[in-house]
């Protein structure tokens, strides 16, 4: 599949900036989306402290639909995540997502210093 190790070295650095990448994503959605929702909830959230039930949980989040549109785009990224990274971890890095990688990586070595992964994938 590789043709070197430079651009399997350069291959998985590319990897490890889309995984973080994603997580800075998920990081920026939660301190945005997930604090204004949690904002909006927040009456709610101190009756849910004085007298928890699943209905007051289903009533609130019923009645407040934004907020609970925000917290549900917050969750399914962070799951859609975590879920992405275990597949990768647990049984590797799917081929096709390998060559993607791998073609990505040609089009960094060609624009070169331009390119701004450049100085994180080819160095």
């Amino acid at each position: 599949m590789y043709h070197d190790t430079t651009l399997k070295q350069q291959v998985e650095k590319l990897y490890q900036l889309t995984v973080y990448g994603r997580w800075l994503f998920v990081g920026i959605l939660w301190l945005t989306i997930g604090l204004l929702s949690l904002w909006g909830l927040r009456e709610e959230i101190a009756l849910w402290r004085q007298y928890f039930t699943w209905v007051a949980v289903r009533y609130g989040l019923y009645y407040n639909p934004i907020s609970t549109l925000g917290l549900a785009i917050c969750i399914g990224m962070t799951l859609g995540v975590l879920i992405w990274q275990s597949r990768n971890i647990l049984w590797g890095i799917p081929s096709q997502e390998k060559r993607r990688l791998e073609q990505q990586v040609h089009r960094i070595r060609q624009q070169g210093a331009t390119h701004p992964l450049w100085k994180w994938v080819c160095r």
